[in-house]
C-alpha cells in the first residue's frame, strides 16, 4: 500500500470512529459553534412552559435559551444601566434606565401586572428583599427610594416588556455595591411556615428541577384564615424566587383563585439547589412579604423558614 492509500484509509477510520464529534467528512471544524439563543431566559418566566426547553430536544446541551432570567445585564438588545451603582447604607434614591441597542433610553413599555416595569433589589446573601415601584421621567430615567439596611453586595432586577413591535418580556440583572463593613448572614433554614407582622404563611407543594409543580401558600392571622386578601399587581399574591449562589430569577404569578386564604402558583426550578421565595400579599391596605428557604431536587418537597427580617419596603410603592 502506498503512502496516499495509507492516509486515505487512516482518514476513513477516523471518520468512522470520530466523525460526529470532530466533523471529519462533514467539511466543518473540530467543534460546531453553538447557535446564539434568542430571547434567552424567558421560558423560566412562563409557569406553563418548561424553562429553557423551547425548541430544544430532551437532553440537549444547555445554551443561553436555558438560562433563567436576571443573569445578564444585557439581553435582546436591551441593557439595564444603573446610574447609582454604589448607594449608601440606609435610605437612598436609586436611578437607572433601560437602553436599547443604539444606547438610547427606552421610554415606551407595555403595562404588565399593573406596571410598566417591575424593579427588585435583593442582597447577595438573600436576607434582604425589596420589591420597588420606580417612577419614570420623560427622558426614560427611572428613580425610586430604597432602604438597604446593610453594606455589601446587592443585585437589581428590571422585569419589563418594551412596547416595540414584536418585543418580548425581558428580565435583566445588574450588581449594586453598598460600601461599608460587610458580614454576610447565613440563609435561614428550611421550614414550612413564615411569620410577618402577625400573619402566618404556610407553604406546601413541590419545587422540582425541570418539572412544573404547584406551590400553595396559605395566609392566616391569629389562627384564622385570611379570606379577604386584596388585589396586588392584578392578583392576590406575587411570587419571586431567587437561586442561592447566582441569584437566578424566577418570576411567577398566581393561578386562578379567590381572595384567600390560599394563593396558588405554578413554578419550576431551573436546576437543583437552594432558593429563596418571596411572597408579596396585601391585606388591610398594606403589602407584606413572607419569605422562605426552599430546597429543589433534594427531597422533592418545598418547605420554608420564618424570616421576618426580609420585610417589604413600603416606601418603594410609588404609584404613578
Amino acid at each position: 500500500m502506498n503512502t496516499g492509500v495509507k492516509i486515505t484509509a487512516f482518514a476513513a477510520a477516523l471518520a468512522a470512529t470520530f466523525g460526529t464529534a470532530y466533523g471529519v467528512g462533514k467539511g466543518v471544524g473540530p467543534v460546531d459553534e453553538p447557535k446564539k439563543a434568542e430571547h434567552a431566559g424567558h421560558a423560566a418566566q412562563d409557569p406553563q412552559k418548561t424553562p429553557g426547553h423551547e425548541g430544544h430536544e430532551e437532553g440537549a446541551p444547555a445554551s443561553a435559551a436555558a438560562l433563567p432570567g436576571g443573569l445578564q445585564v444585557s439581553q435582546d438588545g436591551y441593557t439595564l444601566a444603573l446610574e447609582t451603582p454604589t448607594p449608601a447604607v440606609g435610605r437612598s434614591t436609586l436611578k437607572f434606565s433601560i437602553k436599547d441597542a443604539t444606547g438610547r433610553k427606552v421610554t415606551a413599555f407595555t403595562t404588565e401586572h399593573g406596571k410598566e416595569l417591575h424593579f427588585i433589589v435583593a442582597s447577595r446573601d438573600l436576607n434582604t428583599f425589596r420589591h420597588l415601584h420606580p417612577v419614570k421621567a420623560a427622558d426614560g430615567t427611572w428613580s425610586v427610594d430604597a432602604d438597604l439596611p446593610t453594606a455589601g453586595g446587592y443585585k437589581a432586577f428590571a422585569d419589563f416588556k418594551p412596547a416595540a413591535p414584536g418585543a418580548g418580556g425581558v428580565t435583566l440583572g445588574a450588581d449594586l455595591s453598598v460600601p461599608g463593613a460587610y458580614a454576610p448572614k447565613p440563609l435561614p433554614a428550611v421550614a414550612p411556615t413564615a411569620t410577618v407582622d402577625g400573619y402566618q404563611v404556610r407553604l406546601a407543594g413541590v419545587l422540582d428541577p425541570g418539572k412544573a409543580g404547584e406551590l400553595k401558600l396559605t395566609v392566616t392571622k391569629g389562627g384564622k384564615p385570611v379570606t379577604d386578601l386584596e388585589p396586588y399587581l392584578g392578583a392576590y399574591g406575587h411570587l419571586v424566587a431567587l437561586r442561592d449562589g447566582d441569584l437566578a430569577y424566577l418570576h411567577v404569578h398566581p393561578n386562578e383563585g379567590g381572595p384567600g386564604p390560599d394563593v396558588s402558583f405554578t413554578a419550576e426550578a431551573p436546576s437543583a439547589g437552594t432558593y429563596r421565595l418571596f411572597l408579596d400579599f396585601q391585606h388591610e391596605g398594606k403589602v407584606r412579604t413572607a419569605s422562605f428557604t426552599v430546597k429543589a431536587g433534594a427531597t422533592g418537597k418545598a418547605a420554608a423558614e420564618p424570616a421576618g427580617a426580609a420585610t417589604h419596603d413600603a416606601g418603594g410603592h410609588t404609584h404613578g
